[in-house]
């Protein structure tokens, strides 16, 4: 697994990250409490065909750093960090959730190295609600943390997932999914979840030159219309598409998630081959070697 430093604005970073595939570079920013792992079917779609960099940012995976407050633009530099060291110089960009606004962020401040940008549950800027729901977070990962109890997981299911998982499972089922989901649960939850109390993109976001697609989940009780709206005015070269599921659909819907992202980004390799843009010297080239994950 190769790992790059980055200096943040609490001090240094050890990024690690999974460089699988070959093609034109595409880099993968997770959300708040997970890591690179939950863009493992995504990858497994498209590798084939792009050059997949999938880091963990702090406080998640094998990304190590100085342990103290972070921020969006610390997040981001990390991405790029890692971006640089697997040799992508201009590449697509798809982030959910935490990562969706990480990935905004670094669109808008590196216009010139994104070709497409992909935002899933992303959000213009934390509003009244949203603060309140992510300050319950914190309250439940505290209250874990001194007693021992499993709160932050029980809340899981009933804020990432649409109907069609509750439909689908019993309280068997779901009592099997809570159990199973505290080691997952990334150490620095909480580091994350505070950044996502300071969300505020709409400054940034008329700067934001990619094209964008504005992938909201139908059933998203996090993120609501109006956020999404907020996007799609913002940014200029935006469009809309829903998926039948909650915020989670990553892990509710795996393979139509996957289906979805990836024909967003066949559709911009295509129309960046038709416009010759990016080819020579690229990742998958002529004469670039392909690259698997761990190497």
């Amino acid at each position: 697994m190769p790992v790059t430093q980055v200096s943040l604005s609490g001090g240094p970073a050890a990024v690690a990250y999974d460089r699988t595939g070959t093609g034109p570079g595409l880099v993968l920013v997770h959300g708040t409490g997970t890591d690179r792992a939950q863009w493992q079917p995504l990858t497994a779609a498209v590798a084939d065909r792009f050059t997949v960099v999938a880091p963990d940012y702090s406080g998640s995976g094998g990304t190590t750093d100085h342990g103290g407050p972070l921020t969006v633009a610390d997040l981001a530099d990390e991405v790029l960090a890692a971006a640089d060291h697997a040799g992508l110089d201009r590449f697509h960009l798809v982030g959910h959730s935490l990562g969706a606004v990480t990935a905004a962020h670094l669109a808008a401040h590196h216009p010139d190295r994104v070709r497409s940008l992909a935002l899933h549950a992303c959000w213009a800027h934390t509003d009244t609600r949203m603060w309140a729901e992510f300050t319950h977070w914190l309250d439940l990962l505290r209250s874990d943390a001194a007693h021992g109890t499993t709160h932050f997981a029980r809340m899981l299911p009933l804020m990432a997932f649409g109907p069609r998982y509750w439909e689908r499972t019993d309280t068997a089922a779901n009592e099997d999914l809570v159990r199973a989901l505290p080691p997952t649960v990334a150490p620095g939850t909480d580091r994350q979840t505070k950044v996502d109390l300071s969300v505020d993109l709409r400054p940034l976001l008329g700067r934001i030159t990619a094209p964008t697609l504005v992938l909201a989940s139908a059933h998203d009780r996090l993120i609501d219309a109006a956020q999404q709206q907020a996007l799609l005015a913002g940014i200029p070269q935006a469009r809309y598409q829903e998926i039948d599921a909650g915020h989670g659909a990553p892990g509710e819907d795996p393979a139509g998630f996957a289906a979805v992202i990836a024909a967003f980004l066949d559709e911009r390799r295509t129309a960046d081959e038709a416009a010759g843009a990016g080819l020579p010297g690229g990742p998958g080239a002529p004469g670039t070697p392909s690259v698997t994950a761990g190497r």
